[in-house]
């Protein structure tokens, strides 16, 4: 355990404070992913409108991001990420003060900013990473990276939890007081040095698009199903079992908690198993759990259900999010250095796409008395999907 955290120790400073200026921000979108659909539903929209008011925050990703990915090669990143570290806590703020006035028309152009600025943010991380971390450090880099969404849900998991339990239940108070949290991201955006966009470097203007179409194919299987579930997952825990926004954020922060511990482990996995095996298996079983998951709403009668719920969402959300760390880093090697930045455009612009229009999925399935467990279910089948894909991809890099 020493000898792995001693490796994370390694790396380059400038990256450490571009994650730390990550993980503020992650703090504001942990909070909201806990609890903004319950405190929409609250405030009387029901899942369609809800469904409706998150397909704008991705509707911009998918707008933004292509353009981005050639605009932003070879140009120094800082500058898009200190505008994405101001930007994206003013949108939440926005938001929140929007449904508190009962602002109704305003929601969905501060959805539309809040993508927009995540984009800035989010579309520079992964190119930044491979440009100035060494080889050696790059995928703990990575996984450090991808660990702070966890770590910004035990925190405000927590947090909410406990402001609950001291009787301030106001979901829309409390998002409040997170937002400010985020600024502090403002600071370590500002201090980092994109020391390799500095460095003068030729850049190849063609984009090697049949690498990048094979790189993203499984993404966009994977995309599609989650852009169905992850949004929603606190809805179906609140309407089969009746947990409420506090209880539902102390299972978040719980289930980030062994998302964050099974994270640090990942190079260490990818080493001692191989790249196939620690994707391939850890989705598989994932999946499974997702399956068995879903299959509880058939059971939400008996009171024992709610635990097999539980469960399974925790066993689901470590498994699946272990490989993220792997599969970027695979796809970012695949595709070569001169498409780091076209790739995480693509790749941020079909997570956004996808859930958009899953998310107009989502509403058309609902309006047509879909339950979640059918829903999930096809997610399930998409999932299976785009594992086959990565399999195939895995293959074609060792041959």
């Amino acid at each position: 355990m020493k000898q792995i955290l001693s490796n994370y120790q390694k790396i380059e400073s400038s990256t450490l404070n571009l994650i730390k200026s990550n993980f503020f921000l992650q703090l504001v979108t942990a909070s909201f992913f806990l609890i903004l659909n319950i405190y929409l539903a609250k405030n009387s929209f029901t899942d369609s409108e809800i469904a409706d008011f998150i397909s704008y925050r991705f509707l911009a990703v998918i707008l933004l991001s292509f353009p981005m990915g050639y605009f932003i090669r070879s140009k120094n990143l800082k500058p898009f990420i200190i505008i994405g570290s101001i930007g994206l806590p003013l949108s939440a703020l926005a938001l929140i003060i929007t449904i508190k006035q009962d602002y109704q028309t305003l929601i969905r152009p501060i959805f539309f900013l809040w993508g927009i600025f995540y984009s800035l943010f989010n579309i520079s991380v992964l190119p930044f990473i491979m440009k100035n971390v060494s080889k050696e450090n790059r995928t703990h880099a990575i996984t450090l990276s991808f660990a702070t969404h966890s770590f910004g849900m035990i925190i405000t998991g927590l947090l909410i939890f406990l402001l609950g339990a001291f009787g301030i239940k106001d979901e829309g108070d409390i998002l409040l007081g997170i937002c400010f949290f985020g600024f502090i991201s403002v600071y370590y955006a500002s201090i980092i040095v994109d020391q390799k966009s500095k460095e003068k470097r030729s850049i190849n203007l063609s984009v090697d698009w049949m690498r990048i179409i094979q790189a993203t194919i499984p993404t966009l299987m994977i995309a599609i199903g989650a852009g169905l579930t992850i949004p929603f997952i606190n809805l179906f825990f609140f309407h089969t079992f009746n947990v409420d926004s506090s209880s539902f954020a102390l299972l978040g922060s719980f289930t980030s908690l062994l998302v964050a511990t099974t994270s640090i482990f990942v190079p260490s996995i990818k080493n001692k198993f191989g790249l196939k095996k620690s994707i391939i298996n850890t989705q598989l079983i994932s999946v499974s759990a997702l399956i068995l998951l879903s299959t509880t709403a058939f059971f939400n009668q008996y009171s024992f259900a709610i635990f097999f719920a539980v469960f399974f969402y925790l066993v689901r959300a470590p498994l699946m999010n272990m490989a993220a760390p792997l599969t970027s880093e695979l796809t970012m090697e695949y595709v070569g250095d001169d498409n780091h930045e076209m790739l995480s455009a693509i790749v941020s612009a079909i997570w956004s796409g996808s859930w958009f229009f899953s998310s107009k999925i989502f509403k058309i399935l609902i309006d047509n008395s879909y339950s979640y467990s059918q829903i999930f279910y096809i997610t399930s089948i998409l999932y299976l999907i785009g594992i086959l894909f990565y399999y195939l991809l895995i293959k074609k890099i060792k041959n």
